[in-house]
C-alpha cells in the first residue's frame, strides 16, 4: 500500500511536470513564466531543506487537526446513527453547515485568534470535520442486518455492540475515509497558512508567488505531495493491521 501510494504520486507529479514543460516548448515561453528542468532542479537544491521543515511543521498541524476532527466525528457519528429526532437533526445540522464553504470564514478566525498555531489548527480541522461526519454517519447509519439480528432477538444488542459490528464490518470503508481526510486537513492548513498564517510552506509558497517564482511551488508542491502519500500509506497499513488484529481476537 505504502509504495503504491508513493508511485502513484510520483507518476501524477511526473505527468504533470511533464505537462507544463511541454506547454513552455511548444508555445515558447521564457523562463520566467514557466523555468526550465535546470531551474527546477537549481532551486530543489537551494530549499529543499527549508521546504522540508516548512512541510513538516504544516504537516504536524494538519495530523493533529485531523485527530481531533475524527474524534469528534465519531462521537458524533455514533450517536447520530439513530433514527431518532435527534439523529435527523445532526444530519440536517451536518448536511447544511457542510455546504457552508469553510474557507469564506477563515479570515473572521485570523481577526478573532490571530495568525499562530490555533488558527491553522481550527481551521485545518473545520475543514476536514465535515465530510468525515457525514461518511461516518452514513456507515455507522446502516445496520448490518444478517449479524446485528441475531444479537437483537437475543436481547443481547448494546450500542456499544452495534458500533463495533458496524465499524468491523466498514472497517475499509472508515480507513479510505481517514485516510481521505488527511488531504483534507493538510490543504486546510495550508489554505490557513497562505491566508495569513507567518509558518509552514502554506506561508512559503504565498512568499513564492509574490515572487513569481513558480520553481519554488513546484518544489513545495513535490515535498508536500510525497509526504501526503507517505502518510496516506501508513493510514492504510494501520487500517489493513487493525482489521487482521480484531479479526484475530
Amino acid at each position: 500500500m505504502l509504495h503504491r501510494r508513493i508511485y502513484q504520486f510520483l507518476i501524477v507529479y511526473g505527468l504533470g511536470i511533464g505537462l507544463l514543460f511541454g506547454i513552455k516548448m511548444t508555445l515558447g515561453l521564457s523562463d520566467y513564466v514557466i523555468p526550465g528542468p535546470a531551474g527546477v532542479w537549481h532551486t530543489a537544491k537551494a530549499e529543499f531543506v527549508r521546504y522540508i521543515g516548512d512541510v513538516l511543521d504544516t504537516f504536524f498541524v494538519a495530523v493533529v487537526g485531523q485527530v481531533l476532527s475524527i474524534l469528534m466525528a465519531l462521537t458524533v457519528g455514533v450517536v447520530g446513527r439513530r433514527a431518532t429526532w435527534f439523529g435527523s437533526f445532526i444530519k440536517v445540522a451536518a448536511y447544511n453547515v457542510q455546504a457552508y464553504p469553510i474557507v469564506a470564514i477563515a479570515p473572521i478566525l485570523f481577526i478573532l485568534l490571530g495568525d499562530g498555531f490555533l488558527t491553522r489548527l481550527v481551521i485545518a480541522a473545520m475543514i476536514c470535520y465535515f465530510p468525515l461526519l457525514l461518511s461516518i454517519i452514513g456507515i455507522m447509519g446502516e445496520p448490518v442486518s444478517d449479524i446485528e439480528h441475531f444479537y437483537r432477538v437475543t436481547g443481547r444488542l448494546r450500542w456499544q455492540l452495534e458500533v463495533k459490528i458496524r465499524a468491523f464490518e466498514n472497517l475499509n470503508k472508515l480507513t479510505t475515509v481517514v485516510s481521505g481526510s488527511a488531504t483534507l486537513a493538510m490543504a486546510g492548513t495550508i489554505v490557513a497558512e497562505f491566508i495569513a498564517a507567518n509558518a509552514g510552506i502554506g506561508y512559503s509558497i504565498r512568499i513564492a508567488l509574490y515572487q513569481s517564482d513558480l520553481s519554488k511551488i513546484l518544489v513545495a508542491l513535490f515535498i508536500i505531495g510525497i509526504t501526503l502519500s507517505f502518510y496516506q500509506g501508513i493510514l492504510e497499513l494501520i487500517g489493513a493491521g487493525v482489521k487482521r488484529a480484531w479479526a484475530a481476537g
